[in-house]
């Protein structure tokens, strides 16, 4: 029936089938809806305790025969279930505390950590316990035929190879020891050198034979992908001259469970890798020991199997004070032909005879270096560790090629490693103006594995360059040119591939002062054919060799019903698409926020099939099970958490998860879109949340909420969580308040100005409704939020009550600030990302100045709550003491809440407990006339930081109205 449909011009047709699917299931809806309202009437608001316990997905995977699937429900505050659920037996299995599953590679059985209690670890972090007083892990396996359950406790970590067998292999940390005498326990044997990597017992087993062996002293170990061996590295576990065991790197066949020294020797062996056949190893080591500082690693390579012992290899060609990267772990391509490893200056020993009180300690900021001072001590660790890609012909590895170096640190390896040319990356032209320019530009080269010689392909580009999966075309987007480029890598020729279509490739709504990004590649074709690209809506083929005319393989479906495809990508196998093969499509209806799931053949340039359409935020986080036709994902509406369902098709589906069957007892939201018109005129949208026992003869207090576009999110699922400082708003809403989102779009350089046009606009058309309090009227928002409040309590009285998080107060201050959590200076959100000045401070004074809340300061009314953080990484927290110091000058009503040692956002989870009491004591005080707490009304001196947190009410509370 869908394909009757499906027929030549039915586009509208099809859309509003769909929509008449949608219609039915509301109905249904509406009918339940009214049958219980009798019961509805007795639930309750939510309160600041049900939170701990509030659930959602952690993580869903599929086994690869697609009988099975994982997934872990998280709470907030408590343990955690892993579940392991049968497709065609509809049988669940659950595991209180488990997490971090596996399934094995042939779907035999499912392995897992079982975590220790969540009371327990949160005593340990209290009461700043040692590592031996920590309870373990304990390791969970699963036969899935049987589903028989096996727990070992004292699990460090365990190991399963990636592409086949049922093999498991895992390290248990050695048992606690009782005092003999006493009967209590003894510490565990100190760690070596308080380091990590303590010599513990590592356990090999074929789960399908039962066999079994255990190995002592075990440090590092790794599978090969295939199954076939098991290699690990051995060293004492104390001091012992009487010792005579052989340590070093050891093999284990896995078929006959033989063990081969490999290595013999005291040391640093790691990064262990193999090659897709498991006939290569390479690893890196040194014999060095552990008092050294900055070792000396050797790289160590053989084909498989061994007559005997291998020695590290010699690298002839490597630059002189160059050494092999113990931080980057060796690897072979595809095929096993190709070789790369990381290489590295060698470091600079610093001098430890030097007494630190006789040596200044001095942050040297220079104008021309590439990165500011705070941007290079952020990233210390990161460029101490940093390595450079080199190439080694495994066939003779002592000869090998740099690829990379400091004029070109980055290399990206082209099927996946087999082709004969790698992409190079190269910022450092572009480094220092990178401070003030967001755009990402970078040069582009071909760089031959084999020689090192590198080609420009394009140099300056603002855009996206990949190689195609098997390297046979380079495709890139120049968003300076809005043009999709295709370039031959063997005949250096470029096609433009979009040149003469008249549809955007990217993004139409981009209301920022940079370059609009692309939509991007969707997938490739088999053998590099064609390439998919989207626009905002359709999905269109190009011929690489620009020799066929583009084809629209939705047929234009997408922008005639302003719907947007996607395809997704379902599983790591997938590389390319056959052309005759049929390929689902999700679906975005931009209207009416409704999602789906369409199908469709690229070869045939048709009007997609629909397969399903539902006022959900549906068919999200879709994997596909590698050896069957079986997908998981998740829908969600904004009544229904985020559960897990697993299906073939998309239409007969299972419900797999269950979450908070809880919220039966409690007052929840519903949702609607709103559309009006903004002061200019312009076309404007948001959400508006109700309480599901909402009545239009009542009036209820309303708190407008934004960032800036959010209507996206009308049939998303809210859980109620204490805020990291945005709204709550399913809390709010479920305790009487209306909430309402509305979207904004922006001029440059008048940022504040659109926000009053959509914000103000939106809550007047709002207030038109006798259910709307139109004095009880609030504005929350966080960052950018934060801003825009900022600025509309200096433009307006018409709002009861305002709360800021981390808003910026005074740009002409922000904009020579450093974001501190990245060392990146301020000044390109200004010039050309989202705070929309378009320009340089000097030559837009009057813009800076306009768009600063802080010149406006005595136009403000509006009682202010502010969230600023003397820790946070992204608005420096002196923005919100501007802004709390020149309304206390004026002795408007302002509060401040600095959250010591914490972000942006809220990270502690007591802060975000304490936040949301004060935000719902704040508002209800406004909103709701309710009395106002101690922290509003005298405040909580410093004497009493710590001891009264000023919830309390008082008898007789005064404050500013």
């Amino acid at each position: 029936m869908i394909q009757h449909f499906m027929s030549k011009s039915k586009a509208h047709v099809v859309l509003d089938y769909a929509q008449d699917f949608i219609k039915k299931k509301a109905l249904v809806l509406a009918a339940v809806t009214f049958i219980t309202t009798q019961v509805d009437a007795q639930k309750k608001p939510l309160d600041h305790t049900v939170y701990d316990e509030w659930q959602s997905i952690g993580y869903s995977m599929l086994s690869n025969d697609g009988n099975w699937v994982a997934y872990q429900v998280k709470t907030q505050e408590s343990d955690n279930t892993l579940a392991v659920f049968g497709i065609p037996s509809q049988k669940s299995l659950e595991f209180h505390r488990g997490d971090q599953v596996k399934f094995t590679a042939d779907s035999k059985f499912a392995i897992f950590n079982i975590k220790p209690f969540y009371k327990d670890l949160k005593e340990v972090r209290i009461k700043k316990k040692k590592e031996h007083e920590i309870a373990k892990d304990s390791i969970g396996i699963v036969n899935l035929s049987t589903q028989k359950v096996e727990k070992l406790p004292n699990l460090k970590s365990f190991k399963v190879p990636e592409k086949e067998g049922s093999f498991v292999a895992y390290l248990l940390h050695k048992e606690e020891k009782k005092d003999s005498v006493k009967g209590k326990d003894k510490k565990a044997e100190p760690k070596i050198d308080g380091k990590k990597d303590q010599p513990l017992d590592l356990v090999l087993r074929n789960l399908v034979s039962g066999k079994k062996e255990t190995f002592k002293n075990v440090v590092n170990y790794d599978f090969s992908d295939n199954g076939k061996h098991l290699v690990f590295t051995t060293k004492p576990e104390k001091k012992d001259s009487t010792d005579k065991t052989k340590y070093g790197v050891y093999l284990i066949n896995t078929s006959t469970f033989t063990k081969q020294l490999i290595v013999e020797g005291k040391g640093d062996f790691k990064q262990f890798s193999f090659d897709e056949n498991g006939s290569q190893i390479a690893f890196v080591g040194t014999r060095e020991g552990d008092k050294v500082k900055s070792k000396t690693y050797q790289f160590y390579h053989a084909k498989l199997p061994l007559n005997g012992q291998i020695d590290s290899i010699s690298l002839n060609s490597m630059p002189a004070d160059w050494v092999v990267s113990e931080h980057r772990k060796p690897n072979f391509s595809k095929s096993g032909k190709n070789l790369f490893i990381g290489i590295a200056p060698k470091p600079i020993e610093k001098d430890t005879t030097l007494i630190a009180e006789d040596h200044a300690k001095v942050d040297i900021w220079h104008w021309n270096e590439d990165y500011t001072q705070p941007m290079q001590l952020k990233n210390l660790e990161r460029e101490k560790k940093r390595s450079y890609l080199a190439y080694i012909n495994p066939t003779q590895p002592n000869q090998f090629v740099q690829l990379a170096d400091a004029s070109m640190n980055q290399i990206d390896l082209v099927n996946e490693g087999d082709a004969p040319y790698a992409i190079g990356i190269s910022d450092n032209m572009y480094r220092l103006s990178s401070q003030w320019d967001a755009s990402g530009r970078r040069d582009y080269y071909m760089v031959d594995i084999a020689t090192g010689k590198r080609e420009p392909i394009v140099i300056g580009l603002v855009g996206r360059l990949v190689a195609s999966p098997s390297g046979k075309y380079i495709v890139y987007y120049n968003r300076e040119t809005h043009l999709w480029y295709s370039y031959n890598p063997f005949t250096k020729q470029t096609v433009e591939l979009n040149k003469k279509l008249k549809v955007s490739f990217e993004d139409e709504e981009n209301d920022m002062p940079t370059e609009a990004r692309e939509y991007g590649i969707a997938y490739f074709t088999r053998d590099d054919q064609t390439v998919l690209i989207k626009d905002r809506y359709d999905i269109w083929e190009f011929d690489l060799a620009g020799k066929k005319k583009p084809d629209n393989i939705t047929n234009g479906f997408g922008r005639k019903n302003n719907m947007t495809f996607n395809i997704q990508r379902l599983n790591d196998e997938i590389k390319t698409l056959d052309r005759q093969q049929t390929i689902y499509l999700t679906a975005f209806d931009n209207k009416t926020k409704a999602t789906g799931v369409f199908k469709t053949m690229i070869e045939k340039s048709k009007n997609p099939e629909l397969v399903t359409m539902t006022n959900m935020y549906a068919a999200q986080n879709m994997r596909k099970a590698k050896d069957a036709d079986v997908y998981v994902y998740s829908k969600e509406s904004v009544i229904n958490p985020a559960d897990v369902y697993v299906s073939k098709d998309f239409i007969q589906e299972t419900k797999v998860s269950n979450l908070n069957p809880q919220q039966k007892d409690y007052i929840w939201e519903t949702s609607e879109l709103v559309e009006w018109k903004t002061y200019s005129g312009k076309k404007a949208s948001g959400v508006l949340y109700k309480p599901e026992n909402f009545d239009e003869n009542k009036q209820y207090p309303m708190i407008v909420y934004f960032y800036e576009k959010m209507s996206d999110n009308l049939h998303r699922y809210q859980e109620p969580a204490p805020t990291r400082s945005r709204l709550n708003h399913s809390y709010f809403v479920s305790n009487g308040y209306l909430v309402f989102t509305p979207d904004i779009s922006y001029i440059d350089g008048q940022p504040g100005k659109s926000a009053e046009d959509y914000i103000n606009s939106g809550v007047e058309h709002l207030k038109k409704n006798k259910w709307v309090k139109g004095d009880k009227i609030g504005i929350q928002g966080q960052s950018w939020g934060g801003y825009q409040v900022a600025h509309l309590i200096t433009r307006t009285n018409m709002y009861a009550a305002a709360w800021a998080g981390a808003p910026v107060w005074n740009m002409t201050s922000a904009y020579g600030g450093i974001r501190w959590g990245t060392g990146m200076s301020r000044q390109f959100q200004y010039e050309r990302t989202q705070s929309r000045i378009g320009k340089k401070l000097w030559e837009a004074k009057d813009l800076y100045i306009e768009n600063s809340p802080l010149f406006f300061t005595p136009n403000v009314n509006t009682p202010v709550a502010i969230m600023h953080n003397d820790e946070d990484g992204a608005v420096p927290w002196y923005q919100g003491i501007e802004m709390f110091m020149s309304l206390r000058r004026l002795g408007k009503p302002a509060w401040l809440l600095n959250y010591n040692n914490d972000d942006h956002n809220l990270m502690n989870r007591a802060n975000r407990n304490d936040i949301q009491k004060r935000q719902q004591q704040f508002f209800d005080h406004y909103l709701k006339d309710a009395p106002a707490p101690k922290w509003m009304t005298t405040g909580v001196p410093a004497t009493l930081k710590g001891v009264d947190w000023g919830f309390d009410y008082e008898e007789n509370p005064t404050t500013n109205k």
